[in-house]
């Protein structure tokens, strides 16, 4: 039995010898081998891994137990021996051959390499071809007996290396921690100053295709709150060659960039004229491939060319618009670029703005609405649709809008040969919507891939090591920290809530506005269900009109206190007491001073009655909260070890940005950390964070946090940094309490940059951990997914076609419907809080802007408005 594999096992001896570290799978060992042959082996090992490794084999070949062979395969496979594994399955080993020259080249270097390198420094570039195990060790032989022997360790792991790339990448590290000497016992050729060097394996005639850019951030650009498309960490800035020329994103003569050749694979398929979605890492310069797939396609189409470039947000458009301006003036000023965004829609005509440039920079409702006016009357005026960030094509979002458009023209035989345009998606990653299977992402997959009608995902295939020398993966850690054992102030407000959910069920039975269940104090499932309340209360009608908005602004100011009250639950459960007390204190001041009425009183006197035992609890009458002093642990070893560090900090809401700020600047560990904020520009407004951030003052925020002189290190943001804003690269990613989707999850970890970075989760509660952890294992279904998807491109256009004309007949039995036709006359707008007349829409006038808008200036919702009869 075994027989073939036992023959073929000693016939391939010599690599399993040469590579395999028999203590790396004592698991096996000690499950088939008897007790005292596996303490043999170890023992031989700790004299001469090689002779270990031919005992261990030679044990192996003698067994007879069933399923021996694939026990070995699935421990090689856990220990990450996945290039042996692979051999060993299809007893190919041409890949474990590749590598035997350089093998034999490091043997023979060995005894000056290993006086020249830098263990702990090299350890940051070669995660992906060593073990963390391995990694792990030699860190400790460096503690206990010194860089020598720690270089002789790595080596031997190197050496024994089943990594196809480990050469390659060996080679980038020495060029990134400028071991020069070293780099020139690989590569002899190889000039001192590595002025002609680029990170690659020259044998292998790997080449840099040239196209121009100027797509650089001007250290002295007063204006500028981007990165370079192409970051450079600070150990990968690129040398000069002798032509100007260098790395695969530096500037050179005449303000030209070359493009990484990974950038140009993943613009290969749209250079071919296919639509595309484009999915790659954070951080690798998706933007500066949108800026090459502009160029040639202005080339290619000539004066036919009329090219859209949209983003989601208007911080986002700010930057691309800017970038863009910059590129084409330096490249082609010939070339006419405009932009619009937000209320400029409202200002400027788009049909104006479209005939007079080749470029249009938009936020996608500005085209949404030039739609529905009937300025754009089609999509067939455009030839190149570019939309960032296209996992987005869902629901109602202004990109699903606009390619319901384009698919109903592809799909409708009144076409009349019209030529829609070329559409090209950039995201970093499709995990879109729920599933729990292979089969059920491939179909979410295919159902984006529908909307935007792309038959093709450019991933990185060829590219990888070169991908990996400029994308850095953090490394991910999870803190599970003890909740508070006990907490008085949580028992006190829980109290007042309680009282004031009593007093509203006199009022009104509140529990039949709400089928939201178990709502606990402090969730948000909470504010959830106090949001469905007051939507609820809005279109409450009874018999008598005087008691209906009794009632209505009853309720309104019940909720309205409770929803402040959970807020400071929310806040004291991530932050200090004192933070949360400050956040109340304000918002019932402010109730205060607007003149409030007796049910206003009544519950003011609740908090009023509590305040001085709160203000006690604040003041350090009890103990601080567990998850602060876990998050103060990390930042002061963190910065410890290393001064220069640069964080970035994930929270959910602005109140508890602002409440960790204050902390952070009253600590007397932390406040040389100066901390900055990074919130959204929304209209609501929170106790702590006023009514968000304008581009001028987060600007500043990230100015100060890229400077060179560390004028402040650390970033408190919310979801606003998540997508599309450029922040400057950082080795520390915290996500307090921080956790979301798929795809959240991908562009969090992507604002961590630089080599060895890091991304750590801190959180109370172990379902929230675990959910990330979920996360990261359905992304490696989603990247299965993708493979699929391309090894089948024509199951997956099947899928396609079947969601596009099912989506289809559901949109044309929409429009079946016939609409309720429009009343003439004057409609009554009411106060949504306590149900008041207000005014008549005839008395309101319209400035080219919908009268929904207008209402919603006013304060105003289309659920108030009511007829008037």
């Amino acid at each position: 039995m075994y027989e073939l594999e036992k023959s073929n096992l000693q016939r391939c001896s010599e690599y399993v010898v040469h590579i395999l570290r028999p203590s790396y799978v004592k698991g096996f060992m000690t499950t088939y081998l008897r007790p005292e042959v596996a303490e043999r082996i170890l023992s031989e090992e700790s004299k001469s891994v090689t002779a270990a490794a031919q005992v261990f084999l030679d044990q192996v070949c003698l067994l007879d137990e069933l399923g021996w062979y694939q026990a070995l395969l699935d421990a090689l496979e856990a220990e990450d021996y996945k290039g042996l594994c692979e051999a060993l399955k299809g007893w190919d080993f041409q890949t474990l051959e590749s590598t035997k020259l350089h093998r034999v080249l490091l043997d023979r270097i060995e005894p000056r390499f290993t006086k020249m390198i830098k263990p702990r420094d090299l350890l940051l570039h070669l995660g992906d071809c060593l073990r963390k195990r391995e990694c792990e060790e030699i860190q400790a032989i460096e503690n206990l007996k010194g860089p020598i022997a720690a270089a002789e360790r790595l080596t031997d792991c190197l050496k024994r290396s089943d990594k196809q790339n480990w050469f390659k990448l060996l080679k980038s590290a020495l060029y990134s921690c400028e071991l020069t000497d070293a780099l020139q016992l690989l590569e002899p050729d190889t000039e001192s100053s590595m002025s002609k060097m680029e990170v690659g394996d020259e044998d292998e005639g790997d080449t840099v295709m040239t196209v121009s850019f100027q797509y650089t951030e001007q250290s002295d650009d007063d204006d500028g709150m981007l990165m370079s498309g192409n970051p450079l960490t600070p150990s990968e800035t690129p040398p000069t060659s002798a032509t100007g020329g260098g790395g695969g994103g530096e500037k050179s003569r005449g303000g030209e960039k070359k493009m990484r050749e990974y950038q140009r694979e993943l613009a290969e398929p749209v250079f071919q004229g296919k639509n595309t979605v484009i999915c790659a890492p954070t951080g690798c310069g998706k933007t500066v491939v949108a800026l090459a797939i502009c160029e040639q396609h202005l080339k290619v189409k000539g004066k036919g060319a009329k090219v859209v470039f949209m983003a989601t947000k208007v911080d986002v458009f700010n930057q691309q618009y800017k970038l863009f301006q910059e590129h084409f003036q330096e490249k082609d000023p010939d070339i006419r670029i405009d932009g619009l965004c937000g209320n400029q829609g409202d200002q400027l005509s788009m049909k104006v703005v479209m005939e007079n440039n080749d470029i249009i920079v938009l936020t996608p409702q500005i085209l949404v609405n030039a739609m529905a006016q009937g300025e754009v009357p089609s999509l067939s005026c455009f030839s190149l649709l570019i939309l960032d960030e296209c996992h987005n094509t869902t629901g109602k979002h202004p990109y699903n809008i606009i390619m319901t458009s384009y698919l109903d023209a592809k799909l409708s035989t009144e076409q009349n040969g019209q030529h829609l345009p070329q559409i090209v998606g950039l995201t970093a990653s499709v995990g879109i919507g729920s599933f729990k299977n292979q089969s059920e992402a491939e179909n979410n997959i295919c159902q984006l891939c529908a909307s935007l009608d792309s038959r093709i995902i450019s991933t990185i295939h060829t590219n990888t090591d070169e991908l990996q020398s400029y994308v850095h993966t953090p490394d991910k850690e999870f803190f599970l920290v003890q909740k508070r054992h006990t907490d008085p102030f949580i028992r006190i407000i829980h109290d007042i809530m309680a009282k004031i959910e009593g007093l509203a069920k006199t009022v009104y039975n509140i529990e039949s506005l709400s089928s939201i269940e178990n709502r606990d104090y402090g969730s948000q499932k909470y504010e959830q269900w106090i949001v469905d309340v007051q939507k609820k209360c809005r279109v409450l009608q009874l018999k008598d009109q005087e008691e209906e908005s009794r009632v209505c602004r009853a309720l309104y100011n019940y909720t309205e206190h409770l929803r402040k009250y959970n807020d400071a639950l929310i806040i004291n459960e991530d932050a200090r007491t004192k933070d949360a007390l400050e956040y109340l204190s304000s918002f019932i001041q402010q109730v205060k001073n607007a003149g409030h009425d007796a049910t206003e009183r009544q519950l003011t006197a609740y908090f009023d009655g509590q305040q001085g035992v709160l203000r006690g609890l604040s003041s350090g009458g009890q103990k601080e909260n567990p998850k602060l002093d876990m998050l103060q642990y990390i930042l002061e070893e963190q910065y410890r070890q290393n001064d220069e560090t640069k964080s970035v900090l994930f929270v959910r809401t602005r109140a508890l940005a602002d409440a960790l700020k204050s902390w952070m600047e009253e600590s007397d560990s932390l406040k040389f950390l100066k901390p900055g904020v990074l919130i959204g520009r929304g209209r609501k407004s929170s106790q702590l964070t006023g009514s968000g951030m304008t581009l001028n003052s987060k600007k500043g925020v990230l100015d100060s946090f890229k400077s060179f002189d560390n004028q402040s290190k650390i970033l408190i943001a919310t979801s606003v940094a998540d997508e599309g804003i450029d922040i400057p690269q950082c080795n520390l990613v915290l996500m307090y309490e921080y956790v979301g989707n798929v795809v959240k999850m991908v562009q969090v970890r992507g604002r961590g940059r630089a080599q060895g970075s890091k991304c750590i989760l801190v959180s109370d509660k172990k379902d929230r951990i675990d959910k990330e952890k979920h996360n990261m294992e359905k992304e490696k279904i989603v990247e299965r997914a993708i493979r699929n998807l391309q090894d089948t491109p024509t199951e997956m256009l099947r899928k396609m076609e079947v969601f596009q004309r099912g989506d289809k007949v559901c949109r044309d039995m929409v429009k079946m419907v016939p609409e309720r036709p429009r009343t003439e006359g004057s409609y009554q707008l009411l106060c949504s809080k306590c149900k008041k007349h207000s005014c008549y829409t005839d008395d309101i006038r319209v400035l080219q802007v919908f009268v929904s808008r207008t209402a919603t200036m006013l304060g105003f919702t289309p659920s108030t408005v009511s007829r008037v009869c």
